[in-house]
């Protein structure tokens, strides 16, 4: 049940009768219940998302960046610290997001024995707003790592293209550099931003919005011990 359904009902039975407060808080209960099931069945979806990203990025890392430099010299291939910091990356997000599902099922579990509905509600608004921290800490992270990469291909792609005309990179003007650097932070802006965006977006799809609907739920049950 939607909250403002919630308050619809409530205004409307408050009407004809009057609800006492094991029936205020039953209703917040079953409002409680409802989130913490969606909350339940986007974990199983951020788990199938996060695999599919993970396995990208990895296919991406070991199987087409090596496919797409090996006829390069040694030099313009892939450095090996770049790999180490997507790797790190990826390792990172899936860390956290593990680290999230273990501390929030552990708050389910110790809740289900022995908390009340609002301590129930603190717990999992407090685990969720930590997950937010972290998964925004890692997301920046990643960011890093991608606009440090796109720099150093871009960089290596411009000695490679220079290195097959015979012109050195001392020899490049001013203004040709400017061009390239124009250009690379539009593209670095536009993909980067997007994928930001886009997780960003997708967090607060399945995690977000309901650490707002669980603290208005909250705000109501503290309003009536009050």
């Amino acid at each position: 049940m939607d909250l403002t359904v919630l308050k619809k009902t409530w205004d409307k039975m408050a009407s004809t009768r009057e609800l006492d407060e094991n029936q205020i808080r039953e209703m917040l209960g079953k409002h409680t219940k409802n989130l913490i099931e969606r909350i339940d069945r986007n974990i199983k979806i951020g788990f199938v998302v996060l695999f599919f990203l993970i396995l990208i990025f990895s296919l991406d890392d070991f199987l087409l960046s090596p496919l797409l430099t090996k006829d390069v010299s040694e030099n313009l291939a892939v450095p090996h610290w770049l790999l180490f910091l997507s790797v790190f990356s990826n390792t990172l997000i899936f860390t956290t997001f593990i680290y999230f599902v273990i501390k929030y099922y552990h708050v389910r579990r110790s809740c289900d024995i022995t908390c009340e509905l609002k301590e129930t509600l603190v717990k999992i608004i407090a685990t969720l707003k930590i997950y937010q921290r972290m998964f925004y800490l890692a997301l920046i992270f990643i960011s890093v790592t991608m606009i440090t990469g796109f720099i150093t291909g871009v960089y290596q792609d411009t000695l490679a293209n220079l290195e097959t005309q015979g012109i050195s990179f001392s020899e490049v003007s001013i203004n040709q550099l400017l061009i390239l650097i124009a250009i690379g932070l539009i593209f670095l802006l536009i993909t980067v931003g997007g994928i930001f965006i886009f997780l960003r977006w997708g967090f607060r799809r399945l995690y977000g919005n309901y650490i707002t609907k669980l603290k208005m739920t909250l705000k109501e049950l503290e309003e009536i011990d009050e």
